[in-house]
């Protein structure tokens, strides 16, 4: 057999993972009140064939047929919530090319961690808004990196609107599902995240069906709850540590005693997949307790997959991402949090056949 660039099959694999999902109009129409079947969550749009957080990624997602499209949210220095995985974007804009900025670069201490470079924090919109995203991954998915420098960073709000003309063009309702990012450390700086999305959800009349909101840090999601919004709550798990600024580990939020707690504010957990492998019985205990398990973060790259579905040694290279999926859903998860909602999607629409 020919040897085949790792780039070129990646690119082959996007193009037909895109046509199989385009002709399964059935399984892109499946929502959280729909038809059976787990929920597709766009992760950071569909940030395995896009720049992250970028209008085309979030596109791509839907397009491919995701059910939920997630924006990691941040502030700006006039308290604008824009999305970006991190406050820090060195990694994901093109800053550092900005002369003019090159004064702001500085070193932080963000939940008890020093980190060097650019927050969003520093900058106002308008200031953010003259840069353009980049491929946050470029080693790995350098396919990516020609779509940099042709998208500016997007507000929250642009989100919301995206994800309302992406719901009129497919006949499907779109959720939004925001994860506030570093809250106590925004809190402790005079730009807490919770009352600007509470107004976002409020302004834009958001229900259950248009919104879901995550975190890692219970404090902000009770902050939400306060506000009786009506919209269903995520509580992120980590695999070691516990949330930042809590007396917990997420080892003791993984308990049945822990999840009993959890479930007193929040309708879902989001555990790393690894948590929910037997022996381990997380995924029973959640369900027990009456939450919804979705499970993060499914990529088709070798590197992040179990070793039982890497295909061949180069880490860049696909594996057998098909048979994650499948021993996932096969096993119950509610939902997936996905790099590559496309394959996600066929996936699903597997179970039905």
């Amino acid at each position: 057999m020919a040897f085949q660039h790792p780039r070129r099959r990646s690119i082959l694999l996007a193009t037909a993972a895109v046509s199989a999902a385009a002709a399964a109009p059935a399984a892109a129409s499946e929502t959280q009140g729909g038809r059976r079947g787990p929920l597709v969550i766009g992760h950071r749009g569909a940030a395995g064939w896009r720049p992250e957080h970028t209008a085309s990624a979030y596109t791509f997602a839907v397009r491919a047929g995701a059910d939920w499209i997630e924006p990691d949210l941040v502030p700006t220095k006039d308290h604008v919530l824009v999305v970006r995985h991190e406050n820090e974007i060195s990694g994901t804009t093109d800053v550092a090319r900005h002369p003019g900025f090159a004064g702001r670069r500085t070193t932080k201490t963000v939940d008890g961690r020093a980190v060097t470079g650019w927050f969003t924090e520093d900058f106002t919109l308008a200031e953010l808004k003259t840069l353009r995203a980049v491929e946050r991954l470029p080693l790995v998915r350098n396919r990516n990196t020609v779509f940099d420098g042709r998208e500016q960073i997007m507000t929250f709000q642009e989100v919301i609107d995206l994800a309302r003309a992406l719901s009129k063009e497919h006949g499907r309702r779109i959720a939004v599902f925001p994860e506030t990012k570093h809250p106590t450390y925004f809190r402790s700086i005079g730009l807490p995240l919770e009352p600007q999305l509470v107004r976002a959800v409020r302004r834009n009349r958001l229900t259950a069906r248009d919104c879901v909101v995550q975190s890692f840090e219970p404090s902000s999601l009770r902050e939400v709850a306060a506000a009786r919004l009506g919209l269903p709550l995520w509580q992120a798990l980590g695999t070691g540590g516990g949330p930042y600024g809590h007396p917990v580990t997420y080892e003791e939020m993984r308990t049945p005693a822990g999840l009993r707690e959890i479930a007193s504010y929040a309708r879902w957990i989001g555990p790393d997949k690894s948590s929910l492998a037997p022996p381990l019985t997380l995924l029973e205990d959640a369900h027990a307790a009456g939450l919804k398990v979705g499970a993060y973060t499914f990529r088709a790259e070798n590197r992040y997959l179990p070793a039982e579905y890497r295909k061949g040694t180069a880490p860049d290279d696909f594996g057998e991402a098909f048979a994650e999926y499948a021993f996932h859903f096969g096993r119950g998860v509610d939902a997936v949090v996905t790099d590559f909602p496309d394959l996600a999607a066929i996936a699903r629409d597997a179970l039905r056949t």
